[in-house]
C-alpha cells in the first residue's frame, strides 16, 4: 500500500513565512539599488559639473639644460580664472623647476606653449594640478 499524501490547498492558509521574507528582501533590495544609483549619478554630475579648471600636458620638449617648453591644454568655464602648477624633474628625481601659470582668458579652452626655466637638465614635466580662483583644486 502506498501512502498518498495530500497537499494543503494553495493560498488556503495565507502566505508562508518564506514568501513574506522573500517579498521583504526584494523590496529592500530594490530600494537600496535605486538609492545607490542615485548616489552614483549625483557624484558623477557633481564631478563633471564642478570642474572649474582642468588641464592636460599634450607634450613637452627639453630645449636646453636650462629650459623646457610645455604644450598645455586648459579647459575651463568662460568666466573662470585660475592657475595650473607645473614641475620638472631631473633623471634622479630631484625637482629642477616649478611654476604656476595663470589662465584668465575669456574662453573655455586655452592652448599654450609655456617655458619652464630649469636649474639643470630636465627629463620630464608633470602637471601637479589646477586651481580656480574660487579655491577648487582639480
Amino acid at each position: 500500500m502506498t501512502a498518498v499524501r495530500e497537499a494543503l490547498p494553495e493560498n488556503r492558509y495565507g502566505r508562508s513565512a518564506d514568501q513574506r521574507a522573500d517579498r521583504k528582501l526584494k523590496i529592500i533590495g530594490s530600494v537600496l539599488g535605486v538609492a545607490l544609483l542615485g548616489v552614483i549619478g549625483w557624484i558623477g554630475y557633481d564631478y563633471v559639473g564642478g570642474q572649474g579648471l582642468s588641464a592636460e600636458v599634450i607634450k613637452f620638449e627639453v630645449v636646453s639644460d636650462q629650459r623646457v617648453d610645455v604644450h598645455l591644454e586648459v579647459r575651463k568655464g568662460k568666466d573662470t580664472k585660475g592657475y595650473c602648477t607645473l614641475r620638472s624633474q631631473h633623471e634622479d628625481g630631484s625637482e629642477v623647476a616649478r611654476k604656476d601659470f595663470r589662465f584668465d582668458d575669456p574662453t573655455d579652452r586655452v592652448d599654450r606653449v609655456l617655458s619652464l626655466r630649469t636649474t639643470s637638465r630636465a627629463t620630464n614635466v608633470e602637471l601637479l594640478g589646477c586651481t580656480d580662483d574660487g579655491g577648487a583644486a582639480h
